[in-house]
């Protein structure tokens, strides 16, 4: 198992994955989208807080399922809890330290067509709406 080191921008984050990933990830969604994501997806267990867990800042919306977390110093967006599947992180490769990007296929999963079920979808977030609006 290779352990790979990652931070935030200004360093105040710092986190450990134990983790061999097969592939890189992006996603349509419109938050994805917006913050140009490219993932690793790690296991819940692989993902460790080293230093910096009070700088986590939350951000969630729609089904508030998925947990997107962000330096509060410097805003970088290090890693998420996963809606599509709620036992793994997304974690932001560009916050691996030396990881070969290159080395790893990446793979388009759809995050378009998830339903939005928050109260107001702004018109230009993509997806159904739930019925019950």
């Amino acid at each position: 198992m290779t352990t790979h080191a990652g931070s935030c921008h200004c360093g105040g984050i710092r986190f450990t994955i134990s983790h061999d990933p097969d592939e890189l990830t992006t996603c349509d969604c419109s938050l994805c989208i917006k913050r140009n994501a490219l993932m690793v997806k790690v296991p819940e267990a692989a993902l460790r807080i080293d230093a910096g867990e009070e700088l986590l800042a939350l951000y969630e919306w729609n089904t508030r399922r998925a947990r997107h977390h962000f330096c509060r110093r410097c805003g970088i967006y290090v890693f998420h809890r996963k809606r599509s599947a709620p036992d793994h992180f997304g974690v932001n490769v560009f916050c691996l330290d030396g990881f070969d990007r290159a080395a790893l296929p990446v793979r388009a999963t759809e995050g378009m067509g998830m339903t939005l079920e928050c109260d107001a979808p702004r018109p230009e977030w993509p997806g159904p709406r739930d019925a019950a609006e």
